[in-house]
């Protein structure tokens, strides 16, 4: 849902907000095999992940690896690092290493910005992490909450494209000017001192104005770098009409293209998710899918 330093301008760079979701989510299981196999969605992501691992934590890779649902990739979803975390903790219970998320998030070089990933993945609900310091291996998660249980998620994918990433992602951070130090600390107020007691008081407008906030600041950062506050014009223009209709906490998921906004009640959600796609039937590179807030950490059963 956004950064808060980008330029380290308070100290540490980055320190992000995010909330895990039910309905997107990556599910995988892994048995012993006389070679490697992987099959299901994302099979190259997933090797690379396998790979890496198995040569790290210096154990066989004679496994079948079966991807049952993978997010999407480079659409602002977190999909790398819950496929590394997956598929890590997946390892970590076959051959009982007794590793941390953490560990594993540090040898797979997660959270190299957001610590959102690794944060969800853990615990779920709402993560607020600290950036990066001088001596940070995975971003510290500053602040934890459960999401109000009303509360559903409208996130518009736009199919044409991906958001920056690899070394175009590297390069546009290099480039951008630096972000203020009193717009840094404008974002930290907020988010401490009215977005977060918002959600512990169950007050989605008072958290979707801060959040709306947060997101036009970073996004007009980032527009020299992606066309615009969002990356998408399609997806911008369903935004400005999702708040029409009361929708709050617009913004883009990462380097997008992906949208969110927040509204309360799942019927409603329902009912104006239904009106968008019937508004915007034109736009057939647009989707529109109802979310709700997951306030647990990944799942692993043992069979």
């Amino acid at each position: 849902m956004g950064f808060i330093d980008l330029s380290g301008s308070l100290g540490r760079h980055f320190g992000s907000i995010g909330i895990a979701l039910n309905e997107i989510s990556t599910r995988l299981s892994v048995t012993g095999a006389e070679h490697l196999t992987i099959t299901g969605f994302a099979t190259s992501r997933a090797e690379k992940c396998v790979s890496r691992l198995c040569e790290v934590l210096q154990v066989s890779d004679k496994l079948n690896i079966t991807i049952d649902s993978a997010i999407p990739e480079h659409v602002g979803l977190g999909s790398g690092t819950q496929m590394s975390l997956a598929i890590g903790t997946a390892l970590n219970e076959f051959y009982g290493l007794g590793l941390t998320v953490r560990e594993l998030a540090a040898v797979t070089d997660r959270g190299l910005r957001s610590g959102i990933g690794i944060g969800v993945f853990e615990q779920g609900g709402l993560v607020v992490d600290g950036g990066r310091g001088e001596k940070t291996l995975t971003p510290p998660v500053l602040a934890h909450m459960d999401v109000p249980n009303d509360w559903r998620f409208i996130l518009v994918f736009d199919r044409r494209g991906q958001g920056l990433h690899g070394q175009q992602e590297i390069q546009a951070f290099k480039e951008l000017p630096p972000f203020p130090r009193e717009e840094a600390s404008r974002l930290c107020y907020l988010l401490l001192m009215q977005g977060l007691p918002a959600v512990a008081e169950n007050d989605i407008i008072k958290f979707g104005d801060v959040i709306s906030q947060l997101q036009r600041s970073v996004g007009e950062h980032f527009s020299s770098a992606q066309g615009g506050v969002f990356t998408s014009p399609e997806v911008a223009a369903a935004m400005q009409w999702l708040e029409r209709q009361g929708a709050v906490a617009i913004g883009q998921t990462s380097w997008g293209p992906t949208g969110f906004c927040t509204i309360d009640g799942a019927e409603r959600t329902e009912s104006i998710a239904d009106q968008a796609r019937q508004a915007f039937a034109h736009f057939d590179t647009l989707s529109f899918v109802v979310a709700s807030a997951r306030n647990s950490g990944g799942d692993v059963f043992v069979g």
